[in-house]
């Protein structure tokens, strides 16, 4: 499948009763659609995967590709630390009709690096739907490394990483390693919107993005002109967005991304505990660099 653009990690939007906005998810994602994203991710980090359940998880699926209905790539977040759960999301990923199913490498266990590939290994050997492995150590407390990669790209059925490990070099040595060993199909995204159009410029094929619930149309000019090797408008618009990029991470993901929303007038409501509402500080900034986007 071709995962080459800006997907979107999309928030989920929950009513005031703390239930999943059915509505406000399908709002956000024809919103998103109209302004030229590429996918769409439902139930990743950034859809607070660690405090919905099973059941809801499974209900955003099937709203997601229920309502995205073929425009663009619609893709489910099917992580878990039990290869077992996470087997069962894949699995549920591909009969709801998504086109792949994001699987982050699991999590607080801290398995071997032969074990993440048995992981991947016994998913991709017992379903049909593209599987991207997303790598993003500063929350598993695991780093799958350059030759677990280009091993695990190997396996017919996973398509890409969302390389979310800031390394750069890192970066450079996997798309070599897999340059080396002539694996075509397999391609590495970007997990860090800062570090996208770098990434981009050593051949990586495009980002899962957070930014982009927030200013979609900018980011998806960026990585396009960026793909396209137009760096002189993609480098503009990078600066452009950078204060937002870096903002968005001054709390814990999505907290700002979601208040940003909520300034905007998009459909988020609150983050669920243990997260917590920004402090007064935070949102003094992220207002000051809403502003200056002229996006509120």
């Amino acid at each position: 499948m071709n995962l080459k653009g800006t997907t979107v990690a999309m928030v989920t939007p929950f009513t005031k009763d703390d239930g999943v906005d059915e509505a406000g998810m399908r709002e956000n994602i024809n919103y998103l659609i109209d302004n030229r994203v590429d996918g769409l991710l439902a139930a990743g980090t950034t859809g607070e995967s660690a405090t919905i359940t099973h059941d809801e998880q499974r209900k955003m699926i099937d709203i997601l590709v229920d309502e995205v209905n073929g425009r663009v790539n619609a893709i489910a977040g099917a992580g878990s630390n039990s290869s077992k759960e996470a087997l069962g999301l894949v699995q549920y990923a591909e009969n709801a009709g998504a086109d792949a199913a994001l699987v982050i490498t699991p999590y607080y266990n801290k398995p071997q690096q032969h074990g993440l590939y048995e992981h991947y290994k016994m998913l991709e050997e017992s379903t049909n739907v593209p599987i991207i492995v997303y790598n993003v150590p500063s929350r598993t407390g695991t780093d799958i490394d350059v030759e677990t990669i280009v091993k695990v790209a190997k396996l017919d059925k996973i398509v890409a990483i969302k390389e979310a490990n800031p390394d750069m070099d890192k970066v450079s040595a996997t798309i070599k390693r897999l340059q080396d060993q002539d694996v075509k199909k397999f391609m590495v995204i970007s997990g860090n919107d800062n570090l996208t159009l770098p990434m981009i410029s050593m051949g990586a094929k495009g980002v899962i993005s957070v930014v982009a619930n927030v200013d979609p149309a900018r980011m998806s000019q960026m990585v396009n002109a960026a793909l396209e090797g137009d760096y002189v408008t993609a480098s503009k618009l990078h600066y452009e967005l950078y204060d937002l990029m870096k903002v968005l991470f001054i709390e814990s993901n999505p907290v700002p991304t979601k208040d940003s929303l909520n300034m905007i007038g998009r459909p988020a409501g609150h983050v669920r505990m243990p997260l917590a509402p920004m402090k007064y500080e935070s949102t003094v900034k992220l207002t000051k660099v809403l502003k200056d986007l002229k996006l509120v």
